[in-house]
This record gives structure tokens, C-alpha cells and sequence, in this order.
């Protein structure tokens, strides 16, 4: 039985649907579409779903809701990837996805202060004439207010950071109800706790992010992409590490192995090279962005780098990009009818190499189709692992896989997750990475969430 379904679930509905009218729902479709996200997960619809306006609504549902001691699980667009939105002790769905405003915009601060509903394409289309953009960019159009609970990364961290770099200050709604502000807006701050770096990453499980102050950049002058082919995936990883380490200012640097490749050039029909290659923007002036390019070009060519290709063309760059970030879309269907379960780890750069080597081989040891791919600049790659659900020996395999990957990475000093995060998917991993520093966090959880109404089940071990 679920937490929300120990007792009469009831009254709590009633006060619900006595507060938010029309914007509450219990219906089956409802639910259903808020109980799953894009994980390896099994779904489980919350109880009821409520679709708030402000901060103030927020607050009183979680009001209510702790006076019941009923689940309360944020929602934003269900794109997570391990298992963060998915009720599964029942409860109440806090859609977000309504609270899609930008509150305020500061182009002399290069700042602004959205809603969490907001997706980051819809901001970066709000901005476009002010000549400032968003630069975090996870793949999936991601809600602003998810991106910072899960502490999102994505192709472009490598130049700008994660959302941990870019967020200022968050209005967040505590477990009890009340409201408060993490920080101001200044750029820095040295006045009590970091309560702003807490929430950020905390997965919905300490409080509700309604509001977010959020740093902004101005659109380069000149872009341009490239592409670099290797005869070897290791040559390919050891021009990145050079790259790096070189100081050439590379606004992102991703990498995809031949499998990869083949199954891009397939779904996005493209004819790039089946070899493994390297994605590459850099972003700055006309001459800069020419020097960088050339830069990398003649790194790559110590390393058994081939064909290199780079453009300034806005159609042509658009489309190498949404080719990559559909990269896993392509791998899926290259087995039709089967799930994606895809790895998430990250590796001190010097350790990429090495890491990514011993990944390859125990792919092919054990027969699996799994390519790879990665936001390697900042040393984090995935690997997309394609399994037949009704197979239970490739279920075996593949979770067998998944564990063997978060192990190798914190045996190389790296983390289970670079970017998707815990959710109910990797709990089992956090206490290898941290040790006793899970006990304080556990210790935080009780104090901010002594019910643990909070989106149960995720982060922490029961």
C-alpha cells in the first residue's frame, strides 16, 4: 500500500479541488501521463494532478497537503531520465507547466527571473531580441524549474557551466508551506549558507522551485560547428583531454562513437562518415572562432584525426546539432520495440581515456548494442544502451552493464551521474560515491521534510 493510499485520501482531494476548481484533476488520462518520464522506470500514476498559477497556490497546496500527510511530487515537461517524476508511493502531481512566465528581465545585469514551467527554448525565443541567450542546453526542451532540480547540464557546459553555474537565487515553497528566498541577485555572496546551491539538484525531494534567477549571455558575434573524424575512439578522446588542456575555448565538444554515427546518419538522414567523431561550436568573433577551429583541427591532426569540416551557416549548424541531440532517438530505433537505458557518468578528464576504453571493451565482451556518446569537454559521457524489455536476459545484462559503468566511474574518482541525477534509478550508487556525507544528507531531508512528503523515494535509500 502507498503512503498516500494508507488512509482516506478523501478530504485531501476535496480541499485540493475546493482550492484549484477546474485545474484539478483526478481523471485516469490525467494521471497516467504524469505517472512516467522517459526513464527505464515503471510508471505509476499519482492519485491526482493540480496545475498551480503562483507561488501563493503552490503554498497552499503543499499546505494542505502536509496536513494530510500526502505525497506531493513536482512536475514539469516528464523528460527525466531516472525515474525523478514517477509517484510511486501515490499522491498529489504538482504540474508546473502553467507557471511558464518571465517575471523579469535585467539586459544590464544579464539577467532574468523566470517561472520553473518555462522551457528553455521558449526562454532563449523570448530573448532572442535583446541579443542575450540561455546557454544550458540538456538536449530535450527541458523546463527551466526541472533543469534546476535535477542540476542539468547538456552540450554546451563545457564553455558556460551547469545549471549549479547559472542559477543566482531561487523562490522555493518548503515542505510545511512557507516560502522563502535563497539568495539575492548579486553575483556573489558571502552571507550564510549556500541554500541556493542546496535546492539546486535536490530532485523536488526538500521543497518546490516556483521562481529562478537565472544568469544570461550575450549571443557571440560568430558560431561555427565542425566535425572531426578518428580512426580510433582513443584518438578521438585523447584530442579532446589536448583540446582542454590547451585552453582552446570551446563552447562544446561531443563525442560519438561509429555505432553512434551509424545510427544518426540513419534516423536524421545525414552521410556523415561512419567513424567515431567529434561535434564541435565555438563561439566569439569572426577571427576567433576561425582560429579556435584551426586550432583543434591541427590537435586533431596528432591524433590520427581525418576530415574536418567546420561552418558558419546557421541551417547547416541547426541540423548537426539536432542530429546529436537525437542521438539517442536513433539508437532506439535501430531495435525497433526496445528501451533506451541510458548511462550517465563522469570522470576527471585525465581519467576519460582510460574510462572510456574499459567501457568499450566490456560492450563488446558481453555483446551488447550500447553506443557512445558525450558531452566530453567536462570529461561526462553516456552510453545509450538499447534492450528488449521481454528479453529477461538482456534486462539482466543491461542492468548488469549499468551497474558495472557507475562502479568503473567512481573507481576513477568520477560520479555515478554527471547530469540526469539520482531519482529512484541510481540511490544505490550515492552511498559508494559519498560515504558518511550521505548520513548529513539524509540529515538535511529530516530537517527540511520531517514527513518526507516531498517526492518519497527518490535520492535516499528508505
Amino acid at each position: 500500500m502507498t503512503a498516500a493510499k494508507a488512509h482516506n485520501i478523501q478530504p485531501v482531494l476535496a480541499e485540493l479541488a475546493a482550492l484549484l476548481g477546474a485545474r484539478f484533476s483526478t481523471a485516469q488520462a490525467v494521471r497516467d501521463h504524469h505517472g512516467k518520464d522517459e526513464s527505464w522506470a515503471v510508471p505509476a500514476p499519482p492519485d491526482a494532478v493540480a496545475f498551480p498559477h503562483s507561488t501563493e497556490e503552490v503554498a497552499e497546496i503543499v499546505k494542505i497537503c502536509a496536513a494530510h500527510e500526502f505525497p506531493v511530487i513536482a512536475f514539469g515537461a516528464g523528460t527525466s531520465l531516472e525515474g525523478h517524476v514517477i509517484p510511486s508511493r501515490g499522491g498529489l502531481c504538482v504540474d508546473l507547466t502553467q507557471m511558464d512566465k518571465v517575471l523579469r528581465l535585467s539586459t544590464a545585469d544579464l539577467d532574468c527571473t523566470v517561472q520553473p514551467g518555462i522551457t528553455r527554448k521558449a526562454l532563449n525565443e523570448y530573448l532572442r531580441d535583446t541579443g542575450l541567450f540561455f546557454p544550458i542546453d540538456p538536449g530535450a526542451n527541458a523546463t527551466i524549474g526541472g533543469m534546476a532540480a535535477t542540476r542539468a547540464s547538456g552540450t554546451n557546459a563545457v564553455r558556460y557551466g551547469t545549471m549549479r553555474d547559472c542559477v543566482l537565487s531561487l523562490t522555493v515553497v518548503l515542505a510545511d508551506g512557507r516560502i522563502i528566498r535563497t539568495a539575492r541577485r548579486a553575483r556573489k555572496s558571502a552571507a550564510g549558507y549556500d541554500l541556493t546551491r542546496l535546492f539546486v539538484g535536490s530532485e523536488g525531494t526538500l521543497g518546490i522551485i516556483t521562481e529562478i534567477a537565472l544568469r544570461l549571455w550575450g549571443i557571440p558575434e560568430a558560431i561555427s560547428a565542425a566535425t572531426c573524424t578518428f580512426e580510433t575512439l582513443e584518438g578521438a578522446v585523447d584530442c579532446v583531454i589536448q583540446t582542454i588542456q590547451s585552453g582552446v575555448p570551446v563552447a562544446r565538444i561531443e563525442l560519438a562513437d561509429d555505432k553512434q554515427i551509424d545510427a544518426i546518419n540513419r534516423y536524421s538522414k545525414l552521410d556523415l562518415p561512419v567513424q567515431t567523431m567529434l561535434f564541435l561550436e565555438f563561439h566569439g568573433t569572426a577571427a576567433s572562432v576561425k582560429e579556435q577551429a584551426e586550432a583543434v583541427q591541427a590537435l586533431a591532426a596528432e591524433h590520427g584525426g581525418g576530415r574536418f569540416e567546420w561552418t558558419t551557416k546557421p541551417e547547416e549548424r541547426t541540423r548537426l546539432w539536432q542530429a546529436r541531440h537525437d542521438a539517442a532517438y536513433a539508437a532506439y530505433a535501430m531495435r525497433p520495440g526496445c528501451k533506451g537505458l541510458a548511462t550517465d557518468v563522469c570522470v576527471p578528464i585525465s581519467n576519460l581515456a582510460a574510462c572510456i576504453a574499459e567501457t568499450k571493451r566490456d560492450i563488446d565482451e558481453h555483446g551488447l548494442y550500447a553506443p557512445i556518446v558525450g558531452h566530453v569537454g567536462d570529461g561526462n559521457f553516456h552510453t545509450v544502451l538499447v534492450i528488449d524489455r521481454n528479453n529477461p536476459e538482456e534486462v539482466e545484462a543491461g542492468d548488469a552493464f549499468s551497474e558495472r559503468m557507475a562502479l568503473r566511474a567512481l573507481r576513477y574518482d568520477g560520479t555515478c551521474t554527471g547530469e540526469h541525477g539520482i531519482g529512484s534509478g541510481k540511490m544505490k550508487y550515492l552511498l559508494a560515491e559519498h560515504g558518511e556525507a550521505v548520513a548529513v544528507m539524509r540529515q538535511i531531508k529530516n530537517a527540511l521534510d520531517p514527513l518526507n512528503i516531498m517526492n518519497p523515494g527518490k535520492i535516499l535509500m528508505p
